[in-house]
């Protein structure tokens, strides 16, 4: 918890039921420590978006004390004190900024002559008072909320991983009993488009692999989700999109779709295809905040804060994540090279091709189209 606010007998005017330091009506709410903790609480339960503001250096002539505290709402709002109004407008801009680049900072309002300090912003002081302050603010961002459709064992160990990474997970799928053991508060039934929207997901990874594709992903493309990561193979997502263009989806949501579902872990089981799916959405988390922190603009007071999504590669061109047998057989040599370990792994025609030495490698990229030839007439062979 925040350690209580200090008060100060010149400023405050303590009620003996409340024993609340009051402030003027026009600096936000009269608040005390305990409420001010209780308010955080309230916008961490809602995700909402604020800042809190400590000053760490009061030099007088000031209004203020070091360890006053203040909570700024995303709107401009300002619960508590941290001083008169020279300083609040400068203050409540500075906590804006902060909420749009998600990162703290330390200002210091004066207008004394001192040299500039690394990671100090500094500003006028307005009062002619001429006193100075400096704070710290941190501000407070909600975590990124993501939607998971499906309950097949991918989908059931990504709740789990993407909660300890930090997301604020709902879930639907079609059978909801699964999610009983997974601790998830929010659990919807079905794929029901204004259900859906009605999480305001940032993000949707589309797990159901078999189980009502179509309908989970088209509901996922009609959210205003920034990115939708759908767990499937390179030619069953080329046909899903097909699908969604014939749907009427948009072109712009289409390409909002990300498949695979992250980097290529070489994954063999649920757990690992959930791995790779997890890892794909903290990618896209970072690169929406980096995006968010580089923007110049910063918000207009009571805008929402909607992330900015990546650019995201076209259905055309996605990778491929086809599973991949445990054994390969290198079409050089004819040997068996365990996945895993293979030494070498080269990208060609759609298709991975894994080697067991440097020489095997170095006479496959001499005719490449030969030795795919090979490896396909041996797999069609095994086949029959």
């Amino acid at each position: 918890m925040r350690p209580a606010l200090p008060r100060s007998p010149d400023r405050c005017k303590r009620s003996r039921q409340s024993r609340a330091c009051i402030t003027p009506g026009t600096f936000g709410a009269a608040m005390n420590s305990s409420e001010l903790l209780q308010l955080e609480r309230r916008l961490i339960d809602a995700a909402g978006l604020f800042a809190v503001t400590t000053v760490v250096r009061a030099l007088p002539p000031t209004s203020t004390w070091v360890g006053a505290q203040a909570l700024v709402e995303s709107d401009g709002t300002l619960h508590g004190w941290i001083g008169g109004g020279c300083s609040r407008s400068i203050v409540i801009q500075a906590a804006q900024d902060a909420m749009r680049t998600g990162q703290p900072k330390l200002i210091r309002i004066s207008n004394s002559e001192v040299a500039p300090e690394t990671g100090m912003e500094h500003h006028a002081m307005p009062c002619a008072s001429n006193g100075t302050i400096e704070l710290f603010i941190q501000p407070s961002l909600p975590p990124p909320a993501l939607l998971i459709l499906g309950a097949t064992p991918a989908a059931l160990e990504a709740c789990v991983l993407a909660q300890r990474m930090g997301f604020r997970v709902t879930a639907a799928a079609n059978v909801t009993e699964p999610f009983g053991l997974h601790v998830l508060q929010d659990v919807i039934h079905g794929f029901d488009v204004e259900a859906l929207r009605a999480t305001k997901p940032d993000l949707v990874l589309v797990a159901t692999q078999g189980d009502s594709d179509e309908v989970a992903l088209e509901s996922a493309l009609r959210t205003s989700a920034a990115a939708v990561l759908l767990i499937a193979s390179r030619r069953k997502a080329q046909q899903l999109c097909e699908s969604m263009r014939t749907r009427g989806i948009d072109e712009n949501r289409v390409a909002a779709l990300h498949a695979p579902a992250g980097p290529d872990v070489h994954a063999r089981t649920p757990q690992e295809v959930a791995l790779g799916a997890v890892a794909g959405l903290v990618a896209i988390r970072r690169k929406m905040e980096q995006a968010r922190a580089d923007s110049p603009t910063p918000p207009a007071v009571g805008a929402e804060m909607l992330p900015v999504p990546p650019e995201p590669p076209p259905c055309e061109s996605m990778a491929s994540v086809e599973p991949v047998p445990a054994r390969y057989v290198n079409p050089v040599c004819g040997m068996a090279v365990d996945v895993a370990s293979a030494r070498h792994v080269v990208e060609t025609e759609g298709e991975r091709v894994y080697f067991c030495c440097d020489g095997c490698k170095l006479e496959f990229e001499r005719a490449p189209g030969k030795y795919i030839d090979l490896a396909r007439e041996r797999r069609r062979q095994e086949l029959v």
